[in-house]
Protein backbone atom coordinates (compact mmCIF):
# COMPACT_ATOMS: atom_id res chain seq x y z
CA UNK A 1 0.00 0.00 0.00
CA UNK A 2 1.65 3.75 -0.99
CA UNK A 3 -0.73 6.55 0.15
CA UNK A 4 -0.16 10.65 -0.71
CA UNK A 5 -2.37 12.07 1.52
CA UNK A 6 -2.07 15.87 0.16
CA UNK A 7 -2.42 14.53 -3.59
CA UNK A 8 -4.69 16.73 -5.16
CA UNK A 9 -6.92 17.61 -2.07
CA UNK A 10 -8.52 14.48 -1.35
CA UNK A 11 -5.36 12.04 -0.94
CA UNK A 12 -4.63 8.95 -3.23
CA UNK A 13 -4.36 5.23 -2.44
CA UNK A 14 -2.12 2.76 -4.54
CA UNK A 15 -2.70 -1.41 -3.80
CA UNK A 16 -0.18 -3.12 -5.69
CA UNK A 17 2.63 -5.62 -5.54
CA UNK A 18 4.65 -2.28 -6.53
CA UNK A 19 7.43 -2.12 -3.98
CA UNK A 20 7.65 1.34 -2.54
CA UNK A 21 11.18 1.66 -1.77
CA UNK A 22 12.29 -0.52 -5.35
CA UNK A 23 14.13 1.77 -8.03
CA UNK A 24 11.49 3.71 -10.05
CA UNK A 25 11.30 2.06 -13.93
CA UNK A 26 9.70 5.51 -15.91
CA UNK A 27 9.80 5.04 -19.69
CA UNK A 28 7.63 8.05 -20.16
CA UNK A 29 9.58 10.73 -22.48
CA UNK A 30 11.46 13.32 -20.74
CA UNK A 31 11.72 16.67 -21.40
CA UNK A 32 12.12 20.60 -19.75
CA UNK A 33 8.86 20.17 -17.37
CA UNK A 34 9.25 15.72 -16.83
CA UNK A 35 12.61 15.15 -16.68
CA UNK A 36 13.97 11.56 -16.71
CA UNK A 37 13.89 10.23 -13.10
CA UNK A 38 16.49 7.49 -12.20
CA UNK A 39 17.61 6.27 -9.16
CA UNK A 40 14.65 7.33 -6.84
CA UNK A 41 12.29 4.76 -5.17
CA UNK A 42 8.88 3.86 -6.85
CA UNK A 43 6.95 6.23 -4.15
CA UNK A 44 9.28 9.55 -4.48
CA UNK A 45 8.71 9.06 -8.18
CA UNK A 46 5.30 8.90 -8.22
CA UNK A 47 5.47 12.02 -5.41
CA UNK A 48 7.50 13.64 -7.84
CA UNK A 49 5.02 13.45 -11.07
CA UNK A 50 2.04 13.86 -8.46
CA UNK A 51 3.91 17.40 -7.77
CA UNK A 52 4.75 18.23 -11.46
CA UNK A 53 1.17 17.36 -11.85
CA UNK A 54 -0.59 19.74 -9.89
CA UNK A 55 2.11 22.69 -10.92
CA UNK A 56 0.62 22.32 -14.03
CA UNK A 57 -3.14 22.17 -13.83
CA UNK A 58 -4.29 23.22 -9.83
CA UNK A 59 -6.06 25.88 -9.47
CA UNK A 60 -5.06 25.62 -5.93
CA UNK A 61 -1.84 25.74 -6.29
CA UNK A 62 -0.06 28.94 -6.00
CA UNK A 63 2.18 29.90 -9.48
CA UNK A 64 1.42 26.66 -11.04
CA UNK A 65 0.43 27.02 -14.63
CA UNK A 66 -3.17 27.86 -14.41
CA UNK A 67 -2.84 30.10 -11.60
CA UNK A 68 -0.23 31.97 -14.26
CA UNK A 69 -2.64 32.15 -16.53
CA UNK A 70 -5.56 33.37 -14.33
CA UNK A 71 -3.44 36.35 -13.02
CA UNK A 72 -1.81 37.06 -16.48
CA UNK A 73 -4.04 40.85 -17.36
CA UNK A 74 -3.47 40.25 -21.39
CA UNK A 75 -3.00 36.85 -21.82
CA UNK A 76 0.31 35.07 -22.97
CA UNK A 77 1.23 31.75 -23.97
CA UNK A 78 1.69 28.79 -21.47
CA UNK A 79 3.30 25.59 -22.34
CA UNK A 80 2.28 22.60 -20.49
CA UNK A 81 3.99 19.57 -20.41
CA UNK A 82 3.38 16.81 -23.40
CA UNK A 83 1.06 14.46 -21.19
CA UNK A 84 -1.30 17.14 -20.97
CA UNK A 85 -2.08 16.74 -24.74
CA UNK A 86 -5.41 13.58 -24.20
CA UNK A 87 -6.25 15.85 -21.35
CA UNK A 88 -6.96 18.70 -23.41
CA UNK A 89 -8.62 16.48 -26.34
CA UNK A 90 -10.86 14.76 -23.86
CA UNK A 91 -12.12 18.58 -22.67
CA UNK A 92 -12.59 19.07 -26.20
CA UNK A 93 -14.79 16.01 -26.70
CA UNK A 94 -16.68 16.91 -23.52
CA UNK A 95 -16.99 20.95 -24.71
CA UNK A 96 -19.10 19.71 -27.98
CA UNK A 97 -20.87 16.66 -26.61
CA UNK A 98 -22.67 19.39 -24.09
CA UNK A 99 -22.36 22.15 -26.24
CA UNK A 100 -20.87 24.37 -23.60
CA UNK A 101 -22.19 22.78 -20.43
CA UNK A 102 -18.29 21.73 -19.46
CA UNK A 103 -15.71 24.21 -19.53
CA UNK A 104 -12.68 24.09 -17.64
CA UNK A 105 -12.61 28.09 -17.95
CA UNK A 106 -15.62 27.15 -15.30
CA UNK A 107 -12.83 28.49 -13.06
CA UNK A 108 -13.52 31.60 -12.68
CA UNK A 109 -17.53 30.76 -11.96
CA UNK A 110 -15.80 28.21 -8.63
CA UNK A 111 -14.30 31.33 -7.47
CA UNK A 112 -16.78 33.76 -7.87
CA UNK A 113 -18.81 31.38 -5.35
CA UNK A 114 -16.58 31.44 -2.94
CA UNK A 115 -14.46 27.91 -4.22
CA UNK A 116 -11.56 29.52 -4.15
CA UNK A 117 -8.15 28.35 -3.29
CA UNK A 118 -8.12 29.89 0.01
CA UNK A 119 -11.68 27.94 0.38
CA UNK A 120 -13.12 31.49 1.86
CA UNK A 121 -16.65 30.00 0.57
CA UNK A 122 -17.84 33.93 0.31
CA UNK A 123 -19.72 35.30 -2.66
CA UNK A 124 -17.62 37.59 -4.91
CA UNK A 125 -19.11 40.64 -4.96
CA UNK A 126 -18.71 40.66 -8.98
CA UNK A 127 -21.42 37.24 -8.79
CA UNK A 128 -24.31 39.35 -8.44
CA UNK A 129 -25.54 41.83 -10.65
CA UNK A 130 -27.70 44.27 -8.61
CA UNK A 131 -29.45 47.70 -9.42
CA UNK A 132 -29.23 50.56 -6.47
CA UNK A 133 -32.72 51.29 -5.18
CA UNK A 134 -31.34 55.16 -5.78
CA UNK A 135 -30.45 55.64 -8.53
CA UNK A 136 -31.01 52.43 -10.64
CA UNK A 137 -27.67 52.13 -11.78
CA UNK A 138 -25.82 48.60 -11.80
CA UNK A 139 -23.49 47.99 -9.07
CA UNK A 140 -21.87 44.68 -7.70
CA UNK A 141 -22.99 42.94 -4.94
CA UNK A 142 -21.13 43.49 -2.05
CA UNK A 143 -19.66 41.80 0.64
CA UNK A 144 -21.61 38.60 1.00
CA UNK A 145 -19.92 35.99 3.79
CA UNK A 146 -20.37 32.37 3.24
CA UNK A 147 -19.99 29.51 5.68
CA UNK A 148 -19.40 25.86 4.87
CA UNK A 149 -22.38 23.82 5.96
CA UNK A 150 -23.72 20.40 5.51
CA UNK A 151 -26.73 21.15 4.62
CA UNK A 152 -27.51 19.16 1.15
CA UNK A 153 -30.36 21.97 -0.30
CA UNK A 154 -29.43 23.51 -3.46
CA UNK A 155 -30.09 27.19 -4.92
CA UNK A 156 -32.85 27.56 -7.67
CA UNK A 157 -31.65 29.04 -10.93
CA UNK A 158 -33.92 31.83 -10.40
CA UNK A 159 -32.99 36.04 -9.35
CA UNK A 160 -31.31 36.31 -6.22
CA UNK A 161 -34.11 37.78 -3.77
CA UNK A 162 -32.86 41.31 -2.11
CA UNK A 163 -32.83 40.12 1.38
CA UNK A 164 -29.75 38.07 0.58
CA UNK A 165 -27.33 41.07 0.35
CA UNK A 166 -26.38 42.01 4.13
CA UNK A 167 -25.97 45.74 4.62
CA UNK A 168 -26.55 46.54 1.33
CA UNK A 169 -28.60 50.06 -0.11
CA UNK A 170 -28.12 47.63 -3.71
CA UNK A 171 -31.34 45.04 -4.29
CA UNK A 172 -29.46 41.96 -6.05
CA UNK A 173 -31.42 41.26 -9.44
CA UNK A 174 -29.48 37.99 -10.76
CA UNK A 175 -26.43 36.72 -10.70
CA UNK A 176 -23.56 37.73 -12.66
CA UNK A 177 -21.54 33.93 -13.84
CA UNK A 178 -21.43 31.77 -16.77
CA UNK A 179 -20.51 32.08 -20.49
CA UNK A 180 -24.30 34.13 -20.65
CA UNK A 181 -22.69 36.46 -19.00
CA UNK A 182 -19.60 37.05 -20.70
CA UNK A 183 -17.30 34.57 -18.96
CA UNK A 184 -14.37 33.12 -20.86
CA UNK A 185 -14.70 30.06 -22.94
CA UNK A 186 -12.14 27.36 -23.88
CA UNK A 187 -13.82 27.20 -27.53
CA UNK A 188 -13.26 30.80 -27.81
CA UNK A 189 -10.88 32.04 -25.27
CA UNK A 190 -8.30 29.40 -25.73
CA UNK A 191 -6.03 28.44 -28.28
CA UNK A 192 -4.17 25.30 -28.69
CA UNK A 193 -1.23 25.29 -30.39
CA UNK A 194 1.71 22.97 -30.72
CA UNK A 195 2.54 19.29 -32.32
CA UNK A 196 0.28 17.76 -28.95
CA UNK A 197 -1.87 20.99 -28.38
CA UNK A 198 0.13 21.76 -25.16
CA UNK A 199 0.90 25.67 -25.75
CA UNK A 200 -2.20 27.16 -24.58
CA UNK A 201 -2.91 30.97 -25.80
CA UNK A 202 -4.96 33.49 -24.18
CA UNK A 203 -5.42 37.18 -24.61
CA UNK A 204 -7.04 37.50 -21.40
CA UNK A 205 -7.28 35.97 -17.79
CA UNK A 206 -8.58 32.97 -17.90
CA UNK A 207 -9.46 30.60 -14.80
CA UNK A 208 -9.29 27.16 -15.58
CA UNK A 209 -10.43 24.45 -13.30
CA UNK A 210 -9.76 20.78 -14.75
CA UNK A 211 -11.52 19.10 -11.74
CA UNK A 212 -14.25 17.11 -13.98
CA UNK A 213 -11.13 14.75 -15.17
CA UNK A 214 -8.41 16.14 -13.43
CA UNK A 215 -8.25 13.18 -10.47
CA UNK A 216 -9.32 10.47 -13.11
CA UNK A 217 -6.39 11.85 -15.18
CA UNK A 218 -3.60 11.64 -12.69
CA UNK A 219 -4.71 8.66 -11.92
CA UNK A 220 -4.20 7.47 -15.62
CA UNK A 221 -0.83 8.42 -15.71
CA UNK A 222 0.27 6.31 -12.88
CA UNK A 223 -0.89 3.73 -13.76
CA UNK A 224 0.45 4.15 -17.33
CA UNK A 225 3.95 5.09 -15.99
CA UNK A 226 4.44 2.74 -12.80
CA UNK A 227 1.77 0.12 -12.99
CA UNK A 228 0.58 -1.23 -16.12
CA UNK A 229 3.56 -2.89 -17.50
CA UNK A 230 3.71 -5.54 -14.62
CA UNK A 231 0.70 -7.18 -15.37
CA UNK A 232 -0.18 -7.51 -11.71
CA UNK A 233 -3.47 -6.84 -10.14
CA UNK A 234 -3.47 -3.31 -8.69
CA UNK A 235 -6.44 -0.56 -7.39
CA UNK A 236 -5.52 2.93 -7.45
CA UNK A 237 -8.52 5.48 -5.35
CA UNK A 238 -8.26 9.29 -5.68
CA UNK A 239 -11.03 10.70 -3.39
CA UNK A 240 -13.67 7.95 -5.28
CA UNK A 241 -12.06 7.79 -8.49
CA UNK A 242 -10.93 4.16 -8.66
CA UNK A 243 -8.38 2.02 -11.64
CA UNK A 244 -9.28 -1.24 -10.95
CA UNK A 245 -6.90 -4.26 -12.65
CA UNK A 246 -8.11 -7.39 -11.01
CA UNK A 247 -9.80 -9.45 -13.68
CA UNK A 248 -10.38 -12.92 -11.73
CA UNK A 249 -11.39 -11.62 -8.46
CA UNK A 250 -13.77 -8.47 -8.87
CA UNK A 251 -14.07 -5.74 -6.37
CA UNK A 252 -17.29 -4.59 -4.86
CA UNK A 253 -17.87 -1.11 -4.79
CA UNK A 254 -20.92 0.56 -2.22
CA UNK A 255 -22.40 3.45 -4.08
CA UNK A 256 -22.97 6.25 -1.49
CA UNK A 257 -26.16 7.55 -0.70
CA UNK A 258 -25.87 11.34 -1.56
CA UNK A 259 -28.19 12.40 1.19
CA UNK A 260 -26.71 9.97 3.69
CA UNK A 261 -23.21 9.45 3.16
CA UNK A 262 -23.05 6.92 5.57
CA UNK A 263 -25.56 5.03 3.94
CA UNK A 264 -25.70 3.46 0.37
CA UNK A 265 -28.00 3.28 -2.58
CA UNK A 266 -26.50 0.10 -4.53
CA UNK A 267 -23.45 -2.01 -5.47
CA UNK A 268 -21.38 -2.07 -7.78
CA UNK A 269 -18.27 -5.25 -9.26
CA UNK A 270 -15.67 -3.82 -11.62
CA UNK A 271 -12.46 -6.34 -12.48
CA UNK A 272 -10.77 -4.25 -15.14
CA UNK A 273 -12.07 -0.98 -15.76
CA UNK A 274 -12.51 2.98 -14.09
CA UNK A 275 -15.34 3.64 -11.42
CA UNK A 276 -15.95 7.14 -10.96
CA UNK A 277 -19.25 8.78 -9.16
CA UNK A 278 -20.19 12.19 -8.77
CA UNK A 279 -22.38 13.88 -6.02
CA UNK A 280 -22.40 17.42 -4.34
CA UNK A 281 -22.73 15.50 -1.06
CA UNK A 282 -19.06 16.67 -0.07
CA UNK A 283 -18.52 19.34 -1.29
CA UNK A 284 -20.90 22.09 -0.78
CA UNK A 285 -21.48 25.07 1.28
CA UNK A 286 -23.77 27.91 1.89
CA UNK A 287 -23.26 31.75 1.09
CA UNK A 288 -25.72 34.42 2.04
CA UNK A 289 -28.41 32.56 2.15
CA UNK A 290 -28.04 30.00 -1.03
CA UNK A 291 -26.85 26.72 -0.88
CA UNK A 292 -24.30 25.61 -3.09
CA UNK A 293 -22.19 23.04 -4.63
CA UNK A 294 -19.19 22.94 -7.07
CA UNK A 295 -21.29 21.03 -9.78
CA UNK A 296 -21.90 23.98 -11.87
CA UNK A 297 -23.57 24.61 -15.59
CA UNK A 298 -20.48 26.17 -17.24
CA UNK A 299 -23.29 28.20 -19.13
CA UNK A 300 -25.01 29.62 -16.90
CA UNK A 301 -22.63 29.37 -13.83
CA UNK A 302 -25.02 28.07 -11.22
CA UNK A 303 -24.81 24.29 -9.78
CA UNK A 304 -27.24 22.00 -11.39
CA UNK A 305 -29.82 20.42 -9.25
CA UNK A 306 -31.99 18.09 -10.72
CA UNK A 307 -29.29 15.54 -10.44
CA UNK A 308 -28.10 13.94 -6.88
CA UNK A 309 -25.47 11.58 -8.18
CA UNK A 310 -23.58 9.62 -10.86
CA UNK A 311 -21.67 6.86 -11.35
CA UNK A 312 -19.71 5.55 -14.84
CA UNK A 313 -17.66 2.87 -15.54
CA UNK A 314 -15.57 2.65 -18.55
CA UNK A 315 -13.55 -0.62 -19.07
CA UNK A 316 -9.40 -0.72 -19.69
CA UNK A 317 -7.87 -0.10 -23.09
CA UNK A 318 -8.43 -2.89 -25.44
CA UNK A 319 -6.82 -3.50 -28.87
CA UNK A 320 -7.49 -4.50 -31.98
CA UNK A 321 -5.50 -7.11 -34.12
CA UNK A 322 -3.54 -4.39 -35.70
CA UNK A 323 -3.34 -2.66 -32.01
CA UNK A 324 -5.49 0.36 -33.02
CA UNK A 325 -6.99 1.31 -29.49
CA UNK A 326 -10.62 0.77 -29.63
CA UNK A 327 -11.45 2.15 -26.12
CA UNK A 328 -9.41 4.92 -24.12
CA UNK A 329 -6.01 4.65 -23.07
CA UNK A 330 -7.56 6.98 -20.09
CA UNK A 331 -10.42 5.10 -18.68
CA UNK A 332 -10.42 7.13 -14.97
CA UNK A 333 -10.27 10.62 -16.83
CA UNK A 334 -13.08 9.30 -19.28
CA UNK A 335 -15.19 7.90 -16.07
CA UNK A 336 -14.42 11.14 -14.16
CA UNK A 337 -15.62 13.71 -16.88
CA UNK A 338 -18.88 11.59 -18.27
CA UNK A 339 -19.81 11.90 -14.35
CA UNK A 340 -19.28 15.40 -14.35
CA UNK A 341 -20.94 16.05 -17.17
CA UNK A 342 -24.38 13.80 -16.81
CA UNK A 343 -25.29 16.51 -14.24
CA UNK A 344 -25.85 18.78 -17.52
CA UNK A 345 -26.13 16.77 -20.71
CA UNK A 346 -29.06 13.77 -20.30
CA UNK A 347 -26.99 10.33 -20.84
CA UNK A 348 -28.50 9.71 -23.73
CA UNK A 349 -27.80 12.55 -25.64
CA UNK A 350 -24.14 12.76 -24.37
CA UNK A 351 -23.34 9.35 -25.11
CA UNK A 352 -24.89 10.02 -28.69
CA UNK A 353 -22.42 13.39 -29.10
CA UNK A 354 -19.48 11.59 -27.93
CA UNK A 355 -19.92 8.97 -30.05
CA UNK A 356 -20.08 11.41 -33.14
CA UNK A 357 -17.17 13.43 -32.13
CA UNK A 358 -14.73 10.00 -31.90
CA UNK A 359 -16.65 9.25 -35.40
CA UNK A 360 -15.76 12.49 -37.04
CA UNK A 361 -12.24 13.02 -35.31
CA UNK A 362 -11.52 9.60 -36.87
CA UNK A 363 -12.69 10.07 -40.05
CA UNK A 364 -9.83 13.55 -40.14
CA UNK A 365 -7.01 11.31 -38.36
CA UNK A 366 -4.51 12.77 -41.05
CA UNK A 367 -5.19 16.09 -39.14
CA UNK A 368 -6.05 14.57 -35.18
CA UNK A 369 -6.20 18.41 -33.86
CA UNK A 370 -8.54 19.82 -36.34
CA UNK A 371 -11.18 19.89 -33.65
CA UNK A 372 -14.97 20.61 -34.77
CA UNK A 373 -15.40 24.37 -33.78
CA UNK A 374 -17.11 24.08 -30.78
CA UNK A 375 -13.53 23.13 -29.10
CA UNK A 376 -10.79 25.19 -28.10
CA UNK A 377 -9.34 27.14 -30.86
CA UNK A 378 -6.37 24.62 -32.60
CA UNK A 379 -3.36 24.70 -34.79
CA UNK A 380 -2.20 22.20 -37.48
CA UNK A 381 0.04 20.00 -36.50
CA UNK A 382 3.96 19.96 -37.34
CA UNK A 383 3.84 18.17 -40.65
CA UNK A 384 5.94 15.06 -39.31
CA UNK A 385 3.97 14.95 -36.35
CA UNK A 386 2.71 11.05 -35.35
CA UNK A 387 -0.60 10.41 -35.51
CA UNK A 388 -2.86 8.67 -33.31
CA UNK A 389 -6.04 7.13 -32.97
CA UNK A 390 -8.41 9.01 -31.27
CA UNK A 391 -10.35 7.28 -28.14
CA UNK A 392 -13.61 6.21 -28.27
CA UNK A 393 -15.11 8.81 -25.49
CA UNK A 394 -18.89 6.88 -25.89
CA UNK A 395 -17.25 3.40 -24.21
CA UNK A 396 -18.98 3.87 -21.25
CA UNK A 397 -21.77 2.61 -18.77
CA UNK A 398 -23.33 4.55 -16.62
CA UNK A 399 -26.15 5.00 -13.56
CA UNK A 400 -27.72 8.59 -12.39
CA UNK A 401 -29.97 9.25 -9.13
CA UNK A 402 -32.12 12.08 -10.16
CA UNK A 403 -33.11 14.39 -7.50
CA UNK A 404 -36.34 12.60 -7.06
CA UNK A 405 -34.81 9.78 -6.09
CA UNK A 406 -35.53 7.70 -8.97
CA UNK A 407 -32.83 5.86 -11.53
CA UNK A 408 -31.58 5.10 -14.75
CA UNK A 409 -28.69 3.08 -16.04
CA UNK A 410 -27.96 2.29 -19.02
CA UNK A 411 -28.11 -1.69 -20.16
CA UNK A 412 -23.88 -2.68 -19.24
CA UNK A 413 -23.68 -0.69 -15.78
CA UNK A 414 -22.06 -3.25 -13.70
CA UNK A 415 -24.14 -2.50 -10.38
CA UNK A 416 -27.48 -2.88 -9.06
CA UNK A 417 -29.35 -0.46 -6.48
CA UNK A 418 -31.85 -1.06 -3.64
CA UNK A 419 -33.95 1.81 -4.93
CA UNK A 420 -35.87 2.37 -8.01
Amino acid sequence: MMAFPHALGTGLLIQSPLDPDGFAIDDSPSSASSPARHGISNYDAIDILIDEYEQALSRFCMHSLVDEMRRAAHGGSFDFPDWAGPLFDLYDALVHATDGAIDPCIGEDLIRLGYDARYSFRLSPDALTTTDSGTGEHTDGGNLAGDATNDHRRPAKSPVAAETVSASPAAATGWNLGSMHGRATWREDVERRGTGGTTLVTRRPVALDFGACGKGYLVDLIAQRFLDDSGSRYAIDAGGDLLIRSPDKPLTIALEDPTNTENAVGTAQVGAGAFCASAPSRRHWEAAGHRLHHLLNAIDGLPENDVAATWVCVPMSTHTAVDRPISTDFPTALADGVATALFTTPANQLHKRLAEYTASQRDSQGTPHDSPSNTAHTTSPEPNAACTTTPDYAAFECAVLNSDRTVVRSAGFPGDFFIR
